[in-house]
């Protein structure tokens, strides 16, 4: 005898002490699937026999098994269950996490579990304990299937118990092992004619053939890939026999899915002569089916209750239902999942039009699997929380909609007409001009971030983050940030190259091309680095593609802002000038259309670095200049004096002089980067990453594209966006490697900062792994203003040699890893929540211990 348990059920053992329900668990199932109420009485007192604490034990075998079920894990209880009250309680568990209980009853005879238990030392209990439990189980096994047990084996003999095999069978939701790709369509109602329409445009290739039932159809897919119907596919529209004619030979030939909609479970009703009110479209159904023959009537009769309520697909990534599926509900099986499958929740209501108001189940979800549905229709299929409604009302005159996946591509064919007056108007999701995956992310919820967290990268890259330095990062993006709809991504810090062991340098450009020359890369780009601050800038051609793409309302048509996510502009009026003369060098430059996109993310650097730095130049780098530059006047003036009277002071002068002269270099070093900003004339904005548009993330793009594509955005007539110079170096050719290194030589000898060493690819992998996305080289006049005017002194050079940058290059990866995850779950729609993790992340790590002037 075979019995076949899915793989997400709870198993309820009935038997009388001595049955040998623990051997015959021990025997078919995993110990950790196994609770038994012996082991938990023993828990809790050490004493498995101890009746006394019976419902303590109990209390506790139900906590663990409402904890595994709750994670989809097999549950099997190994204690008598003779007693109705006992079943109640596993029951309430298995409709709690909708899973289904079965019952396998060891109805052995009552002698047989006497003689039992008389040769087992510690069951020392009369026999009359035995003949009750046997009593009471024999009254029960009637009555288990109405009790809520979905299935019930009795076993009554040893050879009937020993002969037993278990066949673990997946959920009947469980397509998990399918991947796709997939063309999930919408709400059809009958209308065949857009339905062959849309299949067509999807590239199927659908033509007549015979069928036993007549007139069918042969469709082949294109690439492998499978059509999933989310129900609905009669009432209103004109043609629903065709409809079910064509659904039912795609599934048939493993063409399709389908999973059922409300109108077709009401057809079955009243095709099995159910007292059925024929409304909302039944009667035309009703009507087209007259025509049909016996044996079609037959093939839908049975199709149609054979549809399962949803489906998981794709290892748990994708779920298709009518109605939608709550995360709780996903791949489990119950009533309470298939009505919700069929028709959503309501509230109880109705609106102006006499229709069920239906809880807004989407606006809450928080799983992981991105949920496909329709039953509501709306004018436009949009995005929220990683759910989309893709009924858009083709029977009302709407469109018929497909979405590809993984692609997440929109394809529509038009209705051919209105075929049925709609109750209420089709509209957008959310009413009103913001689009519907904006409408829930004005409110971020704590809990979203709080915990240790794990984030899971495209590139294989995990980045764990400790609860309190994420609680670190809200509070500064809480109190400080822009608004959040804007912050997409957040840029990463960036490791300096090795130490040079050349005389008088800490940085030279021969280890970072040496860096990425020992890990397998064949060309760089080395960029000058702009003394400025870094910036990150979203720009909209106007504030309707803000509102649509970002859910900004506020009329604003961008935002420019700092690497922990601050304004950058402490006016508005001035940030909303920069940005309007931006927008017009993008349309200048042709962006706009070539990238056929209405908004960019850019990563910039805005100068002068006094722009945003103004406090820190007058508190820090200025007292320190003025306060060095005084007491040091004073000690030469001292010591001049004392020369003059023949006092043996020379060397001391000598040195005090050559320290006064490093203050006076760093007082020149940090000030070249500062001047007055009174209009947007005196800015500098040096973009030079594009890094996401409509089209998705340009990060498959080499660094020469972004460079050169940016540059386009200057022009002599407009000073303020500046081309960043760059080269493009051959590590195999130490000529251009000379040059370059000539190059460096010759910016940071004329004040300037140094440059950036770049992989040429934006994301590099070398000969272990992905290798620094960019290395920085700073000249010896910038390092005066990072480590003091001092550094330089031969002992302070040989000191700071030793500095480690392991600590800061993995930081650099993991950050660098995080922003670009981020910048893609805003590409695909996710919710807000979902691209604030990274961007969270991002600040986060930021807290790390390391040395901040790496």
């Amino acid at each position: 005898m075979e019995i076949t348990v899915p793989e997400l059920s709870l198993v309820v053992l009935v038997g009388a002490s001595g049955s040998g329900k623990s051997t015959f668990a021990d025997k078919h199932f995993k110990a950790t699937e196994v609770l038994s109420s012996d082991a938990c009485r023993a828990l809790v007192s050490d004493d498995e026999n101890d009746q006394t604490v019976t419902n303590d034990a109990f209390e506790v075998l139900h906590y663990i098994a409402g904890k595994r079920l709750s994670l989809g894990k097999l549950v099997v209880v190994d204690a008598t269950n003779v007693q109705q009250d006992a079943r109640r309680g596993l029951l309430r568990l298995a409709r709690e996490y909708h899973v289904i209980p079965m019952a396998v009853v060891l109805d052995l005879p009552q002698g047989l579990c006497h003689d039992r238990n008389a040769h087992r030392t510690n069951r020392n209990f009369g026999s009359h304990v035995v003949r009750n439990q046997v009593r009471q189980l024999r009254r029960s096994i009637r009555s288990l299937r109405r009790e809520g047990f979905r299935q019930v084996h009795v076993l009554k003999s040893p050879e009937e118990v020993d002969s037993v095999t278990f066949a673990r069978q997946p959920m009947w939701t469980d397509k998990r092992a399918e991947t796709g790709p997939f063309d999930i369509i919408g709400d059809i109602h009958g209308c065949f004619e857009e339905t062959r329409s849309l299949l067509t445009k999807l590239g199927y290739a659908v033509s007549e053939s015979m069928r036993e039932t007549g007139i069918g159809y042969s469709v082949t897919p294109p690439d492998g890939r499978k059509a999933i119907f989310v129900g609905d596919l009669v009432d209103r529209g004109p043609d629903s026999p065709g409809v079910l004619r064509l659904v039912m030979d795609m599934v048939e030939d493993g063409a399709g899915i389908c999973v059922p909609g409300n109108h077709e479970m009401k057809l079955h009703r009243k095709l099995s002569g159910k007292n059925v009110k024929l409304t909302h479209g039944l009667a035309e159904t009703m009507e087209q089916l007259e025509g049909e023959s016996e044996a079609f009537i037959a093939r839908v009769k049975s199709f149609i209750p054979a549809l399962i309520s949803h489906y998981v697909l794709d290892r748990g990534r994708l779920v298709v239902a009518h109605a939608g599926m709550k995360e709780a509900y996903q791949g489990r099986g119950s009533g309470t999942v298939r009505a919700f499958a069929l028709f959503g929740e309501t509230t109880g209501e109705t609106d102006e039009y006499g229709l069920p108001v239906r809880y807004d189940w989407a606006s809450e979800y928080r799983g992981d699997a991105m949920v496909v549905y329709g039953h509501t229709p709306v004018s436009e299929a949009e995005w929220l929380n990683n759910t989309i409604c893709i009924d858009t009302g083709c029977v009302f005159g709407g469109k018929l909609t497909a979405l590809r996946y993984p692609e997440k591509e929109m394809v529509h064919v038009p209705a051919v007409r209105q075929h049925y007056e709609p109750v209420k108007p089709l509209v957008a999701r959310d009413s009103s001009t913001l689009a519907a995956r904006h409408e829930h992310d004005d409110m971020l919820d704590i809990e979203d971030t709080l915990g240790k967290r794990r984030i899971e990268t495209e590139w294989g890259r995990t980045v764990i983050l400790t609860e309190d330095r994420t609680l670190a990062a809200l509070e500064v993006m809480s109190r400080f940030a822009v608004h959040p709809k804007w912050i997409t991504y957040l840029p990463p810090t960036m490791s300096p190259c090795e130490t040079t062991a050349k005389a008088n340098l800490l940085e030279h450009p021969e280890e970072a091309l040496d860096y990425y020359r020992r890990r397998g890369t064949d060309t760089v780009v080395c960029e000058e680095k702009h003394m400025g601050s870094r910036a990150v800038i979203q720009i909209c051609r106007d504030a309707e593609a803000a509102r649509d793409r970002f859910g900004i309302e506020t009329g604003e048509i961008g935002v420019c802002y700092t690497r922990t996510g601050r304004r950058f502009f402490n006016a508005k009026s001035l940030e909303a000038q920069f940005l309007d003369r931006l927008g017009m060098a993008i349309s200048r430059a042709g962006l706009w259309e070539e990238l056929r996109t209405t908004w960019l993310t850019l990563d910039c650097e805005l100068m002068p670095w006094s722009m945003k730095a103004m406090d820190l130049i007058r508190t820090q780098y200025a007292a320190v200049g003025a306060a060095a530059n005084a007491s040091l006047s004073a000690s030469i003036d001292v010591l001049t004096r004392a020369q003059a009277r023949g006092l043996p002071v020379d060397a001391l002068l000598d040195e005090q002089r050559a320290r006064l002269e490093m203050v006076g270099r760093y007082a020149t070093a940090y000030r070249s980067y500062c001047w007055e900003v009174e209009s947007i004339e005196q800015l500098r904005l040096a973009p030079f990453h594009l890094l996401a548009s409509e089209a998705g993330t340009h990060i498959d793009k080499h660094h020469r594209w972004h460079m050169d594509t940016l540059a386009r955005l200057s022009s002599p007539a407009d000073k303020v966006f500046v081309a960043t110079p760059y080269k493009t170096v051959d590590l195999d050719d130490r000529g251009e490697c000379d040059d370059v290194i000539s190059w460096w030589e010759e910016l940071t000898a004329n004040g300037g900062e140094g440059m950036v060493v770049k992989p040429l690819d934006f994301v590099a992998k070398g000969r272990k792994g992905y290798v620094q996305p960019a290395l920085k080289c700073r000249g010896p006049e910038y390092l005066r203003i990072i480590y003091g005017p001092e550094y330089s002194r031969e002992e302070n050079v040989e000191r700071l040699r030793s500095r480690g940058l392991s600590a800061k290059r993995q930081l650099a990866l993991r950050e660098f890893f995080l922003g670009l995850e981020g910048l893609q779950r805003f590409i695909r729609k996710e919710p807000l929540r979902k691209v604030h993790e990274c961007a969270l992340g991002v600040l986060a790590l930021e807290s790390e211990p390391v040395d901040p002037r790496l």
